[in-house]
């Protein structure tokens, strides 16, 4: 499944789409250019149990990798994947 990210100022959204419709999208919004804030996280019932939402936040952890940024996963599902994932803990804001 391929995830986007489009940006307009300080909000952006990773998300997944199909003929242009979204199917799932990760909100978030950058409180400095160094700080990436997940606000929320949703998947439509057609991608249910295909792992998208873990997708929607790989991708933004790479790209926090990519750009040294550190997330704060307000969303409570983004939340419970980094408590799942150590290994993202690089990117996570102390």
């Amino acid at each position: 499944m391929l995830i986007q990210n489009k940006r307009v100022g300080n909000k952006g959204m990773f998300f997944a789409e199909t003929d242009g419709n979204i199917l799932a999208e990760m909100v978030y919004s950058m409180s400095s250019p160094e700080k990436m804030i997940i606000e929320h996280t949703e998947v439509s019932d057609e991608l249910k149990g295909q792992n998208v939402g873990y997708q929607l936040v790989h991708t933004a952890v790479e790209y926090a990798r990519t750009h040294h940024i550190k997330i704060v996963p307000l969303c409570p599902f983004a939340h419970a994947v980094f408590k799942k994932k150590p290994e993202y803990a690089d990117v996570l804001y102390p």
